[in-house]
């Protein structure tokens, strides 16, 4: 059992190192900080999304549960961030973030036990049920949150004191892809555990899991919970970049549009998430340049020619043209020592 348990600690060790590509990933990604001074906004969008995106494909593409219902986890925490920072309760955005989140787990753990009962579909009613209700007592207690006209006057302090979000987003941007890197750093670390290879052997067969001692219903309420903190930090986020809240945040839109990018992104390898949202942000804001009416039916035909394409012959494009870049890489090294020789 030693040398077995010492191969599965090896194993687990090799799968968590970083590859190449997932660091030029996230040099190329904090390099558009200088490269691209002019889409502060639409990046500091982009990186909102795909940390919500990734909250979703967390308990999607990890432990099978299919949601329709993080928009109530994104609004509580977006309402929470603005209305701390309204009535300064909270002046430290950092600080409201964190709470946001940790507001947002818990009602994630809270509604976890009912995500747990019945099939998919009954998930995707609950999940939807409980963000629509919390859409509904926003907008009922409209004295405190502002109801349809949403919460206003909300002023959000500098970060850490030295760092003001200004009108172009420039600190916004970078305010969004740090807690974005820190989020997926956690999230990485999550599923290249083995709680994250016991999170894969429920999502195949959770009867087969529970019969080799997995306890089933305590690692979904887990990452159900950590889910819903991730999707409240991206809502806290969306509120302090914006210094505004509306109802919008419990929309369905909101949490159809991370299933859109997540069938544009694929699921299951965490960047799926971060590059269906940049895909779909940068696609969504150059076709409504084009045509700004009918923006939405182009976007449906992209996601129509992806199944009709299907996901493994893309996937397979993917892998060849990376294959590709790999043997250029190395023929280009070889040709450089042989020439320095």
């Amino acid at each position: 059992m030693i040398p077995l348990a010492d191969d599965v600690s090896a194993y687990l060790k090799q799968r968590a190192r970083w590859s190449p590509l997932e660091i030029a990933f996230w040099i190329f990604a904090f390099a558009t900080i200088w490269l691209f001074p002019g889409k502060y906004l639409i990046m500091k969008d982009t990186a909102i999304l795909a940390l919500f995106a990734l909250s979703l494909d967390l308990i999607l593409g990890y432990a099978g549960i299919l949601s329709l219902g993080q928009a109530a986890f994104f609004g509580i925490a977006g309402y929470f961030s603005g209305l701390v920072a309204k009535y300064g309760i909270v002046n430290e955005p950092v600080i409201a973030l964190i709470l946001g989140g940790l507001v947002a787990a818990a009602l994630g753990f809270v509604t976890s036990f009912l995500v747990l009962r019945g099939s998919d579909l009954t998930r995707l009613m609950v999940t939807l049920g409980v963000s629509l209700m919390l859409g509904e007592v926003a907008n009922r207690y409209s004295d405190l949150t502002g109801g349809a006209d949403g919460l206003q006057g909300v002023t959000v302090a500098p970060i850490l004191g030295l760092f003001r979000f200004d009108l172009y987003g420039h600190n916004g941007y970078i305010y969004c892809l740090i807690v974005l890197f820190v989020c997926f750093v956690i999230v990485r670390r999550i599923v290249y555990s083995p709680f994250g290879l016991s999170l894969r052997a429920v999502k195949g067969n959770s009867l087969r899991a529970a019969a080799i001692g997995i306890p089933v219903n305590r690692r979904l309420v887990a990452v159900y919970t950590v889910s819903a903190g991730i999707a409240g930090i991206a809502g806290s986020l969306l509120t302090q970049t914006t210094a505004f809240c509306s109802l919008d945040v419990f929309s369905l839109e909101r949490s159809a549009d991370l299933l859109l990018v997540l069938i544009i992104g694929g699921t299951g390898y965490l960047y799926g998430g971060l590059i269906g949202a940049v895909i779909y942000k940068f696609l969504q804001d150059w076709i409504a340049g084009l045509t700004p009416q009918y923006w939405q039916f182009w976007i449906g035909l992209v996601l129509v020619a992806i199944v009709l394409i299907g996901r493994e012959r893309v996937d397979g494009w993917v892998t060849a043209v990376r294959a590709a870049i790999v043997w250029l890489g190395g023929r280009l090294v070889t040709r450089r020592a042989a020439l320095g020789s």
